[in-house]
């Protein structure tokens, strides 16, 4: 009678260990499952990356302004150096960007910006150069003059970058960092006298 009970109560005590052991290993994947969701809203919460122009010039001749019959010559183009900041303690993969370039609210040129990568904490500086396409500035010919004689005119400019933030190694999520510019630019100097940006990202 003893060596049955003896037998019987080994299995319990071996099922007993294995319902232990797998309760171990369930609580600490959810204590690590735990750990990696507070520091995902905490510490490597996804932050905006941010755009901004470092520097502003002007390259071409100044427009010339030609009377009684009003005609105007345009060779301007427009060097900017815009600084990607990645603020999250995770890298920031993007692809081709875009920069539009307006007046008035409307298109008057654009240019591509480079692919590329940005670890984490980093940044990275990204060479942009605006032709101002003066078949563009038709309709806004008369504003353009009248800015011209008053001794100033501004350019907008619209960044986007478009790219993914990787988080753990494994979790990545889109993020898109927008920047909006205004450049008042003198003339006939042809220099950026002030610029002002604003910056947003869409995750």
């Amino acid at each position: 009678m003893t060596e049955n009970s003896d037998h019987l109560t080994k299995p319990n005590k071996r099922k007993r260990s294995c319902l232990i052991a797998i309760g171990v290993v369930l609580f600490l994947i959810l204590l690590l499952f735990i750990i990696a969701l507070i520091l995902a809203l905490t510490v490597f919460k996804t932050r905006q990356p941010i755009t901004q122009i470092l520097s502003a010039s002007v390259d071409g001749v100044a427009p010339r302004v030609s009377f009684p019959a009003v005609q105007i010559e345009l060779n301007i183009t427009l060097d900017l150096m815009i600084l990607v900041e990645n603020r999250n303690h995770a890298s920031f993969k993007h692809g081709t960007g875009k920069t539009f370039l307006l007046y008035q609210g409307n298109q008057v040129g654009d240019a591509d910006l480079y692919p590329g990568f940005i670890p984490s904490r980093g940044n990275s500086t990204l060479p942009c150069r605006l032709t101002l396409q003066a078949d563009r500035l038709a309709n806004n010919m008369s504003n353009l003059i009248s800015d011209l004689l008053g001794g100033e005119f501004v350019l907008e400019t619209r960044t986007r970058i478009p790219g993914r933030v990787t988080l753990l190694g494994f979790i990545k999520k889109h993020a898109v960092a927008v920047s909006e510019c205004q450049l008042t630019i003198g003339f006939p100097d042809m220099k950026v006298k002030r610029q002002v940006c604003k910056n947003k990202a869409k995750l």
